[in-house]
């Protein structure tokens, strides 16, 4: 497949920070990290700390991987959750020598049958970026999660401009499909930004229950001869 010359951007060193809402209620941040790399192999993070009231949420991610032929390869994903309730933690392990991916959730080991299309469910979404410089037929993702194999499909919905208190983004509207409409989840992203993610609206029965707005970002590196400007508020 040909590519665009630019579907690597996602891939420039950059962090981004996110406020995350309920309904109107403000819980707290999330943030991602993806450091620079020179040798194709990459580490992304993603830290989230929100709380409501008397109960508490830390999530700390975290993914590694390659890039191989154009496509990313994973090779590690750790996920650690801890605060009101039960701490618990998830690992797997891309054993490709095995043909076996090797899967830890809350204690209770797995192993699944590895396959060059299974994605861990933090650089799926450098993946999903990508993807976007030239949208294959179906956005199709298999991703390993809770110890079994998730399925998502999304679908573009079309072009919106969206205005945050941080600012106007001219972004591409994308829907998780479902086949119920009683949860809907849509998010932005922006072109301009390497397919940034701008905003996450997730909604319940109509109403909105989960709503994660970009803050800042910076980029940390140019990528093909381009200059990626900063931005603060």
């Amino acid at each position: 497949m040909e590519h665009s010359p630019n579907y690597l951007k996602p891939l420039a060193a950059h962090n981004a920070e996110y406020n995350v809402y309920y309904g109107s209620i403000h819980l707290g941040k999330a943030r991602y990290q993806l450091p620079a790399s020179d040798n194709g192999y990459y580490q992304y993070r993603f830290d989230s700390d929100v709380s409501l009231l008397m109960l508490s949420d830390v999530r700390n991610i975290s993914s590694e991987f390659q890039l191989v032929d154009s496509r990313l390869k994973p090779i590690r994903y750790m996920s650690k959750r801890s605060g009101t309730g039960s701490d618990y933690s998830e690992q797997t392990v891309f054993a490709e020598g095995q043909g076996v991916i090797h899967t830890i959730y809350k204690d209770e080991r797995e192993k699944l049958t590895f396959e060059n299309n299974i994605l861990d469910p933090l650089m799926v979404q450098l993946q999903f970026r990508m993807d976007m410089y030239n949208p294959p037929e179906k956005l199709h993702y298999t991703m390993v999660k809770e110890k079994e194999l998730d399925d998502y499909e999304f679908k573009i919905v079309g072009k919106e401009l969206m205005t945050l208190e941080s600012g106007s983004y001219d972004t591409i509207k994308i829907e998780v499909v479902r086949t119920s409409k009683k949860r809907q989840t849509f998010f932005w992203m922006a072109p301009d930004l390497g397919y940034l993610p701008i905003r996450l609206s997730h909604f319940s029965k109509g109403s909105k229950q989960l709503d994660i707005q970009i803050d800042n970002y910076q980029f940390l590196e140019p990528i093909e001869n381009e200059t990626l400007v900063p931005f603060t508020k």
